[in-house]
């Protein structure tokens, strides 16, 4: 634990600098790191991350009495840079207090504006700014803001408004005016009391009128809120681990609503959607900072290109547009001019693309945030790409930049052209992510949910989004927003999650309470199937027909760049010639997995399969198995041929046996009379096929051990297909692959069933094909005597699936009984099904490879399981000197990617 709690920043001096974000979180190290290199920022201090964490062992009096001597301090020192007293109301200091941690988590946690003023200040504030409109406006948000973080003042239910919103809206209408800034000083002054007496009935306690209770109740707010809803959601969303803590940045107040010469915004060095190199942004004049991403006011556009492609879209012409919604660019050329020379100075220290906050106080510009901005998928490897070619960054930072879970919105799909020209357009909104989305419109976060998990397609449709709506976010395909602009809550989250998202749809009018949503006089109710273009920012009546995306040169350049530096390579699991053809277009270096299986499915095959499984003969079983023979052959041609050149790994047969036969009283019949027997005879044969336990039963190299005409016959048939191919001039490359082998001799025994079929193929055939003949590690006792088997097996794939359920014990199909107990209780960190567990399957899998290779120098290692395309796993793989990882087809640039990194990071 660090000694140190507080570090000072202001007056182009810092404490803390860029590399300390583990400390300081990102925000508190990069506002330290601004005064350092000269960007306006006002003067404050920085509660770290560990200070966080010992709030949580501690608790609040505890805190609040450690860190107090060193805040007082803190405090004294902003005093003097600014020249003014917290809580004198003659010169009163005004702070802001923020939350920060180390990753960016956009709007998860608390922030309170204006903290210091009570009645006594406010009057003081008149007299010394003669500006009582801003002053009643800072007030009357400060008790909100304070109402809703610090003391719970938030809606009773999901039906109802915000309460403090509600109020607004009375007091308005009492004035008969539309938007909060026409407020008279008189109706500020009643929202304040209003306000307070709302606070004092819904939650209990009085608003505090004591600066310094103030701030402790705000820093400990800010410390609570790292454990809120929402923040454990984001962090689960994102893989952020809970001991991180967030730290607390305290700043003195500027201010953007002291006028028409006062303003606040939000901008991007570029593109957060498309990834395109040009500055934008959004401001509101005589506005506060929450305003802009809270969605409440639609902002202006900062650059006049913005302001003008916004028009466009709109449909506002030009005269309209530099008369009522100038860019910052025409209206503040000044501020514009300081605003484009510092977000540039920010990208080029930093050498990535900004996301920064600013406020400007009577034509004086300040800075109060910058931070590598969340950006698509599509926005991510565009801007690598560009930063490399503009000799901002090299190809091994390129490659870095790209995480590898975000290239899949890459790979989503796009509307289909043609179906856009006849599609309905019923609304406009700002394209503030793009994406095609399609699905059916729920109004709420937790109906999101429960339709999702019923299976549903949803978008979800909200007046505008808050932080408490991200778990609704993650299960819908897309949002759509009534307010706020491209730099909004909904717009930013939506970007950084990869969702479609259209946002300030301003002729949409939203009913909560009825669940319905009516546009251009047309109401629509929940369940109504609507699209969105988050790339136009149109939105469609109905569902509009998608195609798969195209990928741009950057795309192709960046999987080139990982080529170039990879040394593991990434194979697919493909189980038809098309899966393949896709796994190739994506860059697949060959086939880790072919389940036969997947194969029998079709009408004739499964009566073929089911007359080979019910036959209670050899004789029987091999008549089946000739009429299979053909089929299986087919499918396998299809397969080497569409991996012409390349490895393909072919498992045999390997699911249990009462997987395939009928278990209703059709099924049975069709094979009674397929079988010329008695329905009867069907059962029984039925029956004496089910088991207790079949994951562990009857199936893998069991099934070839006991019915070898089997194994036999699937021999024949990727062998006959390897021979018609190599006759026709093509290049097949076959690996027959043995599954759940625990046991040397059981591989012996397969071995021997498939080299002497080899041997009659390739005398029919008159030719030979190079083949390999390996196994599948998927149970421990394999891992463990790996040695012995690799003095047989060519080549070992292991099978995280089965080796992970074997090893802790836990059942596939049976774990999400117990799983989110076990995730909450921090029992688990992950699904180990879905992320590689490296301490104990881990560390069998390096086993094996390491005895596999001291008997057989050389032996090609690679894993096949659902773990070969999550990022991760694959490093791990790459790391203990596995030859490839395979996936399935739309996963392969992520695991090439992620192989890259691993080379990379070395």
């Amino acid at each position: 634990m660090s000694e140190k709690r507080v570090y000072l920043f202001g007056n182009g001096k810092a404490e803390g600098r860029a590399d300390m974000r583990n400390l300081l979180g990102g925000k508190g190290a990069n506002l330290a790191e601004m005064n350092l290199i000269g960007v306006p920022v006002p003067p404050g201090f920085t509660i770290t991350t560990d200070t966080c964490n010992e709030y949580y062992k501690v608790g609040q009096a505890k805190i609040v009495e450690l860190l107090s001597d060193e805040v007082t301090k803190a405090v004294a020192h902003t005093e003097e840079l600014m020249n003014c007293k917290f809580g004198d109301p003659k010169n009163p200091l005004l702070v802001s207090v923020r939350s920060g941690a180390r990753a960016s988590m956009p709007g998860m946690m608390d922030t309170i504006l204006n903290l210091g003023l009570n009645d006594e200040v406010a009057e003081g504030m008149v007299a010394k700014t003669g500006n009582p409109h801003f002053v009643y406006d800072s007030y009357r948000r400060f008790v909100q803001m304070y109402g809703d973080v610090v003391l719970g003042m938030k809606p009773e239910n999901k039906e109802d408004i915000d309460p403090f919103e509600a109020i607004i809206e009375e007091v308005k209408e009492e004035q008969g005016v539309v938007l909060d800034k026409d407020l008279s000083v008189e109706s500020l002054k009643k929202l304040v009391e209003r306000f307070k007496k709302a606070i004092k009935e819904q939650t209990g306690s009085d608003f505090p009128t004591d600066p310094k209770e103030q701030l402790w109740g705000a820093i400990c707010a800010v410390f609570r809120s790292w454990m809120n809803e929402r923040a454990i959601l984001y962090r689960k969303m994102e893989g952020i681990p809970d001991e991180w803590g967030t730290a607390v940045s305290v700043m003195a107040m500027v201010f953007g609503n002291m006028g028409d010469t006062s303003a606040t915004g939000v901008c991007f060095s570029r593109d957060a959607g498309n990834g395109e190199n040009l500055f934008n942004g959004e401001y509101l004049v005589n506005a506060q900072g929450e305003d802009v991403v809270a969605g409440i006011r639609t902002p202006q556009q900062i650059t006049k290109i913005g302001s003008q492609r916004w028009a466009e879209r709109a449909g506002i012409d030009e005269a309209e547009r530099v008369a009522k919604y100038p860019s910052m660019e025409e209206a503040m050329p000044e501020i514009y001019k300081q605003l484009n020379e510092l977000q540039d100075k920010l990208e080029h220290h930093y050498h990535d693309m900004q996301d920064m906050e600013f406020t400007v106080q009577e034509g004086k510009l300040w800075f109060l945030q910058t931070r590598n901005g969340k950006r698509t998928g599509t926005a991510m490897v565009k801007i690598a790409m560009d930063l490399l070619h503009e000799g901002m960054i090299d190809e091994k930072t390129a490659v870095l930049r790209c995480e590898p879970q975000k290239l899949d919105e890459l790979l989503h799909p796009v509307f289909d052209k043609k179906a856009l020209l006849q599609a309905k357009v019923i609304t406009q909104g700002l394209p503030a992510s793009p994406g095609a989305a399609c699905g059916q419109i729920v109004f709420h976060a937790d109906d999101a949910q429960d339709w999702h998990a019923d299976g549903h397609k949803v978008i979800m449709v909200r007046i505008e989004t808050s932080p408490e709506d991200l778990a609704g976010m993650a299960s819908a395909e897309g949002i759509l927003t009534a307010r706020g602009g491209m730099t909004s809550h909904a717009a930013v989250v939506a970007r950084g999650m990869g969702k479609c998202c259209v946002s300030g749809a301003g002729s949409i009018n939203v009913d909560y309470k009825t669940k319905t949503v009516e546009i251009d006089g047309t109401v629509y109710k929940e369940g109504d199937y609507i699209s969105l273009n988050g790339t136009t920012g149109q939105v469609y009546a109905g569902q509009v027909p998608t195609k798969a995306a195209e990928l741009s040169g950057d795309f192709k350049e960046l999987m080139d760049l990982c080529d170039k530096y990879t040394k593991l390579q990434v194979r697919t699991n493909a189980d038809t010639p098309h899966d393949a053809q896709v796994a190739r277009a994506f860059g697949a270096k060959g086939i880790g997995l072919t389940r036969t299986e997947h194969m029998f499915f079709e009408d004739k095959k499964i009566i073929a399969m089911r007359e080979m499984i019910l036959a209670d003969t050899v004789e029987g079983r091999e008549k089946a198995l000739a009429k299979l023979l053909p089929y299986q052959k087919a499918d396998f041609k299809g397969i080497l041929e569409a991996m012409d050149g390349c490895p393909v790994n072919i498992r045999l047969l390997d699911p249990p046996l009462h997987e395939f036969v009928p278990h209703d009283q059709a099924g049975q019949e069709v094979m009674a009379k397929q079988m010329g027997v008695d329905v009867a005879t069907i059962k029984r044969r039925v029956a004496s096929l089910a088991e207790n336990n079949p994951m562990l039963g009857h199936r893998g190299c069991r099934l070839g051990i006991t019915f070898p005409e089997i194994t036999a016959m699937q021999t024949r048939a990727i062998l006959s297909a390897a021979c018609e191919l190599k006759k026709e001039g093509k290049n097949p490359m076959p690996e027959i692959m043995v599954p759940l082998i625990g046991i040397l001799y059981e591989f012996k025994q397969q071995k021997e069933v498939i080299q002497k079929t080899a041997k009659e193929v390739f005398a029919e055939y008159g030719t030979e094909i190079k083949f390999e003949i390996g196994t599948m590690i998927e149970i421990p006792r394999a891992a463990l005597t790996a040695d012995k088997i690799a003095t047989e097996a060519e080549y070992f794939s292991f099978g995280t699936n089965d080796l992970t359920q074997m090893t802790f014990g836990y059942s596939r199909d049976d774990i999400a009984s117990f799983l989110p107990v076990y995730l909450e209780n921090k029992i688990l960190k992950v699904d180990p099904f879905q992320v590689l567990d490296q301490n104990g399957v881990g560390q069998l899998i390096e086993m094996a490879v390491e005895k596999g290779r001291a008997v057989r120098p050389g032996l090609r290692c690679g894993i096949c399981g659902e773990h070969g395309g999550e990022p991760s796993s694959v490093k791990f793989c790459a790391k203990i000197g596995m030859n490839y990882a395979s996936c399935s087809p739309f996963r392969v640039p992520i695991a090439r990617l992620a192989a890259a990194q691993a080379a990379v990071e070395e």
